[in-house]
């Protein structure tokens, strides 16, 4: 990678733009976050979308082919869309490239009998309806966590609290981390904190929240924060390469997802979506590094968290009463 520290970060076009009288103001430094990873990287990459064990072994093929460095591999589908051999399979194949797996737990509202998600307000959206979803839920991060997974997602509030609570009582291992989900993210500085308080430790941000709107929930959180550099069409198909580096002095602690626009939905993932999940796995590394390669051109690469690094670092909790 670039040596940053030889030139300073420039911002896309500055010199020509500049040469023409069409230079933009400069940065102004109250604007950039002053959180980080608690190694001091700043910001760390993650490939979504990862449905199994065959999908898994495309991604770190190619990441070693375009040498895309990877902190952290989620699926969307569910632990429940998974045999417990082929979750065995992807703990083993990630732990041995230290890469945080990340597995999304239960029922959902989205997929269950309730009518009002599919009316036009969405009703409640992916949460778990009911106690029997809430309990789906834990039921897979009690399967996930006991076959080695240590990183489970989350799309429910008070699912996030319930696992939050079951790791404060060794329900769960105490170092596994809960991330929030795109499709709940918070999208207000207070919302973001609540979420932070609630057990989060890593919140995904929706990606069409401005840089301005970084700033302010960097303001009152220091959680590490996800967000789709580019994002899948049902969270609205942006592309915000050009952006990645201000997003990260904005967000830092940031997770860069790379995502895919222009491709079908894959949740619940099976067989029948062999070749598209293979395809798209393939094509979201590429697009990573695309984004990296712009960090590169920038002089703004040098902030990486060392690769293998996966916890937060201490963070605002509400009380668990016994």
């Amino acid at each position: 990678m670039t040596d940053a520290s030889a030139t300073a970060p420039r911002r896309p076009g500055e010199q020509a733009l500049t040469a023409l009288g069409l230079g933009a103001p400069a940065l102004d430094p109250a604007d950039a976050s002053p959180h980080a990873f608690p190694d001091g990287g700043r910001w760390r990459t993650e490939i979504p979308s990862c449905e199994g064990p065959e999908a898994l072994a495309v991604v770190l093929k190619e990441s070693s082919r375009l040498d895309v460095p990877i902190h952290r591999i989620s699926q969307g589908s569910g632990v429940w869309m998974l045999t417990d051999a082929e979750i065995t399979e992807m703990v083993e194949a990630t732990a041995a490239r230290d890469i945080e797996l990340c597995l999304f737990t239960g029922p959902r509202g989205t997929w269950d009998i309730g009518g009002s998600t599919r009316t036009d307000s969405g009703g409640g959206g992916l949460r778990a309806r009911g106690h029997d979803a809430v309990a789906g839920c834990v039921e897979d991060a009690v399967r996930a966590t006991e076959l080695g997974v240590k990183c489970l997602l989350v799309a429910d509030e008070g699912v996030l609290w319930t696992l939050h609570r079951a790791r404060a009582a060794g329900i769960i291992p105490a170092d596994t981390t809960l991330k929030v989900s795109a499709l709940v993210g918070p999208v207000n500085p207070a919302s973001f904190a609540v979420y932070e308080r609630l057990g989060a430790d890593s919140v995904n941000v929706p990606s069409d929240l401005t840089l301005d709107h970084l700033t302010e929930i960097r303001r009152v959180s220091a959680a590490p924060m996800d967000m789709y550099i580019e994002a899948p069409d049902d969270l609205g198909g942006y592309v915000r390469m050009y952006e990645v580096a201000e997003l990260i002095r904005r967000g830092a602690p940031l997770y860069l997802k790379f995502g895919l626009s222009k491709s079908p939905g894959l949740y619940p993932y099976g067989n029948h979506l062999r070749e598209l999940t293979l395809a798209t796995a393939k094509e979201r590394v590429r697009r990573g590094r695309l984004a990296l390669d712009l960090l590169q051109r920038h002089g703004a690469d040098n902030e990486m968290a060392p690769l293998g690094s996966r916890l937060p670092g201490t963070l605002n909790r509400f009380e668990i009463s016994s």
